[in-house]
């Protein structure tokens, strides 16, 4: 296979009524892991690169770069997406860069801006074949960005695709960011009420939080992409930890980061599988 467009892989989860997983990459080491567990579950996967990557790394190119050749050589399809970029130049930097999909993320911003640079951002993007999604209704825990307790309002919603034309659109339906507990509890019945709405795919932020019971749930009630990311970067975590107690004296760094990389696989793929058995 190689790299594909997000475009292809939100129209078949579509299409099938099932769940497309959205995995965020740290680094080169855990887009590593992400695409051999989905190579491990044949299933296809997003990889996300956020603006909070990219500043860690100092731009976007070389993380981009790194990630868009272990998508080229998967065995399954992989996607490469921009995830919560802010930054409106960062977006079109990232459709320049052969990005399959971005998200300008301007729910910070007054309901009308947000549309106005939403659209923009969304004008030049399919103009470039790339697909597009925005949010609408903050999304609990983002450094205190997003409101806890947030939801999307259906009629909200409706003229806010209409006016800016996005692709896919992430809600505020009861998940938040960052959470190390699988404790959100979900408004499902929101979840049908917003995709009978807007008519197109909604995202599930914060997917962390959420046990493997609500997620199926939300996916049948109507959600389509998957975001997750701090869920797996505990097994990451835990993993070099672990391998660090049991051997105290190393030092070379691939050994330890290696432990991490490996404990991704698992659970990406059965991660994935979860989703895409849905129906």
């Amino acid at each position: 296979m190689t790299l594909v467009s997000t475009r292809e892989l939100m129209d078949t989860a579509t299409a099938n009524g099932i769940g497309q997983g959205a995995f965020n990459v740290i680094h080169l080491e855990t887009a590593e892991g992400l695409v051999a567990g989905a190579e491990s579950a044949g299933v296809p996967l997003i990889l996300q690169i956020s603006e909070n990557c990219v500043r860690f790394h100092g731009g976007l190119v070389p993380i981009a770069r790194g990630a868009m050749s272990i998508a080229r050589d998967s065995s399954v399809p992989v996607a490469l997406h921009l995830d919560h970029a802010e930054s409106e130049e960062l977006a079109l930097q990232a459709v320049d860069l052969g990005f399959g999909s971005v998200m300008y993320d301007g729910a910070h911003l007054p309901y009308d801006a947000n549309v106005e640079v939403t659209r923009r951002v969304a004008t030049y993007a399919q103009d470039h074949g790339v697909y597009v999604e925005a949010e609408l209704g903050k999304v609990g825990g983002k450094d205190g960005a997003h409101a806890p307790g947030a939801r999307t309002d259906p009629a909200e919603a409706r003229s806010f695709v209409e006016a800016t034309g996005v692709d896919a659109l992430a809600v505020a339906v009861g998940s938040s960011h960052a959470m190390t507990e699988r404790s959100a509890a979900l408004d499902l019945a929101l979840i049908t009420r917003l995709k009978e709405a807007v008519r197109l795919p909604l995202v599930l932020h914060g997917s962390s939080g959420v046990a493997d019971e609500t997620l199926v749930a939300a996916i049948r009630a109507g959600m389509t992409k998957i975001n997750v990311s701090t869920h797996l970067n505990g097994f990451f975590t835990r993993a070099v930890r672990e391998y660090l107690d049991a051997n105290p004296s190393v030092v070379d760094s691939r050994k330890y980061i290696k432990a991490g990389r490996d404990a991704l696989v698992l659970e990406t793929a059965r991660l994935l599988t979860l989703f895409a058995k849905v129906n």
